[in-house]
């Protein structure tokens, strides 16, 4: 296979005309949508090159501790993000959030650098890093979801939620229909993205591999597993997350101590 094909800045930078389209549309149509597309493009563009830059001083360093640190970092980013999206009291969540990130995420990337690809060192950045990147980019959307599903339903639905616990069940048993309610709306767009990767669809990582050199069956084995992985982390973080949360938000007896209602 061929090695990878480098893109010049001056390439890069001809290609971006091709945002004039989108451009064209927001002004035809009137969208409103100039100023956070400009803003956008140029947040994205920014801080993707000093995550290139940073990126290639670490896997140069490759030291254990600073992976551990940047990955903590990435964990307490994430958790800020997930709580300030779905609009609940950061202090009173970011713990249960961060927590249930890196249950996860830690574990799922042990076994992934130790049992399955085996780099050397076992904590080597260029794998470490854009592994947790895409595990932890795939659960934010999925806890989001989970969470706003969990907390619209109970408050929509309040009065089945205080019906269940007069007739004596504990606020885990009486939250059940609503967790079961947020789950499945919280994995659902993974289980479709599942069913037609490959038919429809065919993923960045294994274009990634591909692009960079990988033979075709090289790239699915990575792409499975990093679906796999994406999949079961999503499920252990969601649920974990919805537990710890609703022991923060509802007391033993079931009344709540944030506005769920």
């Amino acid at each position: 296979m061929h090695s990878v094909i480098d893109i010049q800045w001056w390439q890069l930078a001809a290609f971006s005309l091709t945002l004039i389209i989108p451009f064209y549309l927001n002004f035809h149509y009137q969208l409103g949508m100039a100023k956070d597309t400009i803003v956008g493009l140029g947040r994205m563009t920014l801080q993707l090159i000093m995550i290139g830059l940073y990126l290639e001083f670490l896997f140069q360093l490759n030291n254990f501790w600073i992976n551990i640190s940047w990955l903590s970092i990435m964990v307490l980013i994430g958790t800020s993000a997930i709580v300030s999206k779905t609009k609940l009291p950061l202090k009173v969540l970011f713990s249960p959030v961060a927590m249930s990130l890196a249950a996860g995420l830690f574990p799922l990337l042990a076994i992934l650098t130790l049992a399955v690809i085996k780099p050397q060192p076992y904590y080597h950045a260029q794998y470490a890093i854009p592994l947790a990147g895409m595990l932890l980019g795939n659960s934010l959307t999925s806890n989001i979801v989970c969470l706003q599903s969990f907390f619209s339903s109970l408050k929509e639905r309040w009065p089945e939620y205080q019906a269940a616990l007069s007739l004596g069940a504990s606020p885990i048993e009486a939250t059940r229909p609503f967790v079961q309610h947020a789950l499945q709306h919280a994995l659902a767009p993974m289980l479709a993205t599942m069913a037609t990767t490959g038919l429809v669809t065919i993923p960045g990582m294994m274009t990634g591999q591909i692009l960079g050199g990988a033979t075709p069956m090289v790239a699915i084995k990575y792409q499975l597993m990093i679906m796999i992985a994406i999949f079961v982390m999503m499920s252990i973080c969601t649920t974990l997350c919805l537990f710890l949360v609703i022991r923060r938000a509802l007391n033993h007896e079931g009344r709540p101590q944030l506005a769920v209602a």
